[in-house]
């Protein structure tokens, strides 16, 4: 049985997670969270410790919303050969591009951190990201076993960006003059083209 704290505290999470994602962190006032969530500034200061520590909250679950179906699947990615283990892991990259709500409001909170980066984020990241770097950077080094460390993980950060300035792009791409289609078998389409064009791009050089 949810106590009463607890969905006092998922509340909050909710209500900010909605603000942050239509104002971003800066816009959003401790104020309108705590109208939105119908509670007390108090409630807000005992479960989060003022208004870094709920932001940092909802950046966390945001971030695992995103990276944790990519790392939980890690082990099984490695065992596949690498043109497979790459194809699997953009097609899991691409996947918000089918989601609603809550993943486009996660999208959201990043856009907003691209045009005001917070102190909280970058700490997050750092504290954060080296599960999922180190799974992207394992899966170049499957195509350049030669390359030294630097190479490894501009490689990474690479791979990675193909599938991340489509889905942090969605809701543009898919509105005039672009209009990407964005059902399932356009993004399976997408995820095979960025697949064959990211084999490509691995080639070691000769």
């Amino acid at each position: 049985m949810t106590r009463p704290s607890e969905l006092t505290r998922e509340r909050i999470v909710k209500a900010a997670e909605r603000l942050f994602a239509e104002r971003g962190y800066d816009g959003t006032s401790i104020r309108a969270i705590v109208a939105k969530a119908r509670v007390n500034q108090a409630a807000i200061n005992y479960h989060f410790n003022g208004k870094d520590g709920l932001y940092r909250e909802v950046l966390l679950g945001a971030f695992r919303s995103l990276t944790e179906h990519q790392l939980a699947r890690a082990a099984e990615t490695h065992e596949m050969p690498r043109e497979l283990a790459l194809a699997a892991f953009i097609h899991r990259q691409l996947r918000p591009l089918l989601a609603r709500d809550e993943a486009s409001r996660h999208i959201r909170i990043f856009n907003w951190e691209t045009v005001r980066p917070t102190a909280v984020f970058r700490r997050l990241l750092t504290e954060q990201s080296a599960p999922f770097m180190g799974m992207a950077t394992d899966l170049v080094r499957r195509f350049l076993p030669e390359a030294d460390h630097r190479t490894l993980v501009v490689a990474a950060i690479w791979l990675i960006g193909q599938c991340s300035v489509f889905v942090r792009n969605r809701e543009q791409l898919a509105s005039a003059p672009v209009l990407l289609a964005l059902d399932e078998s356009s993004v399976e389409w997408l995820a095979e083209t960025l697949t064959g064009w990211t084999i490509g791009g691995l080639r070691p050089r000769g």
